[in-house]
Order: structure tokens, then sequence, then C-alpha cells
């Protein structure tokens, strides 16, 4: 897997990513110490994408803005990520809008 240390932005907008995606996608991240900024805006991740991306969030201290807008989130998904994000000191901005809360 690639270390991605010192990696603070990553936009990976409308890139069709699904739950499967988002799993590769998780492996990479808890390497990603710095990262700031995800914006993961207009993919397909989903319920399970979303539970396997929260899986990590907490790994991810730097993470400040987290964008994950129409991705097909419901209101059970969305809380497990208010629970992974309690973890982000930094957390600032979470960007949830047209999903399905």
């Amino acid at each position: 897997m690639v270390k991605c240390v010192v990696l603070a932005h990553l936009s990976l907008r409308y890139n069709k990513i699904g739950a499967e995606e988002a799993g590769v996608l998780v492996r990479a991240l808890g390497e990603c110490k710095a990262l700031a900024n995800l914006d993961l805006n207009g993919n397909e991740i989903g319920a399970e994408g979303t539970r396997r991306l929260a899986g990590v969030l907490g790994k991810c201290k730097a993470l400040a803005h987290l964008n994950l807008g129409y991705n097909k989130i419901g209101a059970e998904e969305a809380g497990v990520l208010a629970g992974a994000l309690g973890e982000c000191k930094a957390q600032a901005h979470l960007n949830l809008n047209k999903n399905w809360i």
C-alpha cells in the first residue's frame, strides 16, 4: 500500500466510487495522517461504503473538511459517520447535502 504521509488535500469528485472502491480507498486513507480535506462529492458510496469510510475516519486526526454530498447516504449511515468524526479533533466542515437523510 502506498504511504501518503504528507497528502493534505484529496478530491475524487464524480468518479463513480461505490462501496467496493470505497473499501480500497479506506486502506490508503489509514496512512494519510496529514489529510485535512477529503472531497468525495458526487459518487455512489452508499450505505456500505459509508460504513467502510467511517471505520477509518477516526485515524485521520487532521481531517477538517469532508464533502460527501450526493452519495446516497441514509440517516443511519450519517449517524455512523458522526460517531467516527468525533475522533477528528480538527473537523470543522461536513457536507452531506443531497443525500437520503
